[in-house]
């Protein structure tokens, strides 16, 4: 069963506020032309010591369809699904008070260094995965990028089906890069 986001929300609202440090790095090499940036790690996320590890979430499921691939299993293969496809990974927030993985909640946000991660590649864009992690990353960065909001891959994200997402992300990250 599918839940709202209004479900979503009353679900976290009954936790309570953690501080929560970003427990891993980015992922990006020095073929990286696209930087997907989440905005924090989810419960599950954090406890799996890696991106979008939460099993409804449809990040995994979304690239490799973009890319024409299978699902990989392993975080080995997840991250050669990215980096082979000149795709970086990472999360806007270093640090943050939040209540369990609820986006919404977020206090007190203490930004990654993604400024120097763009710098010292040749990354072009940067795709946010919802509207928490564009609105974070255009009020504490100004950047020389092209950045964009794409639509949450996240389960709270229920009013886009897997093919919306699908259809969407691809017309974006299959784009030719500038």
């Amino acid at each position: 069963m599918q839940r709202t986001t209004s479900e979503w929300k009353k679900a976290n609202s009954f936790m309570p506020m953690h501080c929560v440090t970003h427990p891993f790095g980015p992922i990006s090499d020095e073929h990286s032309k696209t930087l997907i940036l989440g905005t924090m790690p989810s419960v599950q996320s954090r406890a799996g010591n890696f991106y979008y590890a939460h099993p409804r979430n449809r990040f995994w499921t979304v690239v490799a369809g973009v890319f024409g691939q299978s699902l990989p299993e392993s975080i080995m293969g997840k991250t050669r699904l990215l980096l082979e496809n000149g795709v970086a990974l990472w999360d806007v927030l270093a640090s943050c008070d939040i209540s369990g993985s609820d986006d919404s909640s977020i206090r007190n946000p203490v930004c990654n260094d993604i400024a120097s991660l763009v710098s010292r590649s040749p990354i072009v864009r940067i795709l946010c995965n919802g509207t928490k992690a564009f609105s974070l990353c255009r009020k504490h960065f100004d950047l020389p990028l092209l950045v964009f909001c794409m639509p949450s891959t996240s389960p709270a994200n229920a009013a886009w089906s897997q093919e919306r997402l699908l259809e969407t992300w691809r017309a974006e990250l299959r784009k030719e890069r500038p």
